[in-house]
Formats: structure tokens, sequence, C-alpha cells
């Protein structure tokens, strides 16, 4: 069988749109933020994860032991929705990647479980992997 041509193999790769501001990601590898910006490019939106990730940095850096339940979140901007977009990215990346940015989930992860609070009667109605929708914010 023929090998391909380094011309024609230069053509299947796939290119980066230009001319798109990219946000950068602290503590992910550039091979990381090249599959993550593919992701967003064939299935969302630009900057899709870098916005996800600072919604989350940015509800924890709110003073107190809890999450603030009664503060007004917008429709789909809701912490629990900047996580599920993730868990989406997660899903479609290669396994280095999904591995690089699985340590960042980790951490962030972490930080959402100890300033909330589990909710028994969620936790026993869904069948879901998504468990940060079973947890309560207190007031």
């Amino acid at each position: 069988m023929p090998r391909k041509r380094p011309r024609i193999l230069r053509a299947e790769r796939w290119i980066p749109p230009k001319h798109v501001p990219v946000r950068r990601i602290r503590g992910m590898s550039a091979r990381t933020r090249a599959a993550v910006r593919r992701v967003e490019t064939e299935h969302m939106w630009p900057n899709a994860v870098a916005e996800a990730l600072s919604q989350l940095v940015w509800v924890f850096k709110q003073p107190g032991r809890y999450l603030d339940a009664s503060e007004v979140w917008e429709p789909g901007l809701e912490i629990e929705d900047a996580r599920d977009r993730l868990e989406e990215v997660m899903r479609r990346l290669p396994e280095g990647a999904r591995a690089d940015l699985g340590r960042l989930l980790e951490r962030l992860d972490r930080e959402l479980e100890r300033r909330t609070l589990p909710d028994p009667v969620l936790m026993r109605e869904l069948a879901s992997d998504h468990w940060w929708w079973w947890r309560i914010r207190e007031r």
C-alpha cells in the first residue's frame, strides 16, 4: 500500500481558526490547550472552557465557608452548568489531555464538595454521574 504524501497529511490535519483571541488556562500544557481548543471549535464556542473555569474560580473566591445560595444567578451561568460544560469537554478530549484537565478539575471538585452540603432527597431520586447537581448551597 503506498504511503500518503506529506502534503496530503498536512492538509488532513486540524488547523485552528485564525484571528480568534484565545484565553490562556493556567496549569495546562500546550498540547492540552490545543486539544481543548479543537473541542471548543468543533462542539462549543471559543473560550468555553476558560469561561467555565474562571466562573468556578470566581465563585470559590467569595468569602465564607459555604457558597451563597441567595445570590441571583442568570440562567445558564450557575456553577453546575459550568461544571456540566467541563464534563462534556472531558468526554471529548483525548486521553492525555483528559488527564491534564482532570488534575485541574479534581482541585475544583474538592473545593465544590467542601463548600456545599449533600442533598439527601436528590441523591436518592437521581441516578446520574453529575454529583454536583446533588449538592445544596447554604444561605
